[in-house]
């Protein structure tokens, strides 16, 4: 039971994931961060069974960081998509599937803009300004829908994070106790806390 879900505007993505970790029906932790820096501006945040999410994104933070230093060049954030699609793609094809769902967003600094990939463990990928994985989907994406316009600031992006989270809490039986939230853009990829947003 995970929840993962994320914002794009023009310059900004908003990505937020709850802490906890469980195994059937066992809190095994309560403060893991999901979410995994893959260049200076492109951040990945994973759902989907602990082992396979903690291998993948570690076997694909590693292949995005040794391109960059093998080409002097870091990959953008629709290039890591396409890589990452590709990996999952030869995984599902193997006998080792990966079960894991991905939001994949960066800020691009040759185009100046930000963007948001939704990725799911079959290798479907789209680009999308909004998205969310988990149970949590079924009351965000509502909320989204009706308070996303193209051109949202970042703040504004921030006040619908905070809908989304109260939706959570008030419509979904479990409660997820705390939630990372990150923020990509020009400066790069920094940690908020949910009491400065």
């Amino acid at each position: 039971m995970d929840a993962q879900f994320a914002i794009a505007g023009k310059s900004f993505a908003i990505s937020v994931t709850d802490k906890g970790v469980a195994h059937s029906i066992v809190k095994m932790k309560h403060n893991a961060d999901k979410t995994y820096e893959l260049t200076p501006h492109t951040l990945m945040s994973v759902t989907g069974v602990p082992g396979d999410t903690s291998n993948f994104s570690e076997y694909i933070q590693g292949n995005v960081r040794l391109y960059g230093i093998r080409n002097s060049q870091n990959l953008s954030p629709s290039e890591t998509a396409s890589f990452i699609r590709g990996e999952l793609a030869n995984a599902l094809r193997s006998r080792r599937p990966k079960q894991v769902n991905m939001l994949v967003m960066g800020y691009d600094k040759n185009t100046k803009e930000s963007s948001l990939y939704w990725i799911d463990y079959l290798s479907a990928i789209a680009k999308i300004p909004y998205a969310a994985h988990g149970h949590c989907s079924y009351f965000v994406l509502s909320v989204m829908d009706r308070e996303y316009n193209p051109d949202i600031t970042l703040e504004q992006g921030f006040e619908i994070i905070k809908k989304c989270i109260a939706a959570v809490k008030m419509r979904f039986p479990i409660n997820f106790s705390d939630y990372t939230i990150k923020v990509v853009d020009s400066d790069g990829v920094r940690e908020v806390e949910m009491a400065d947003i």
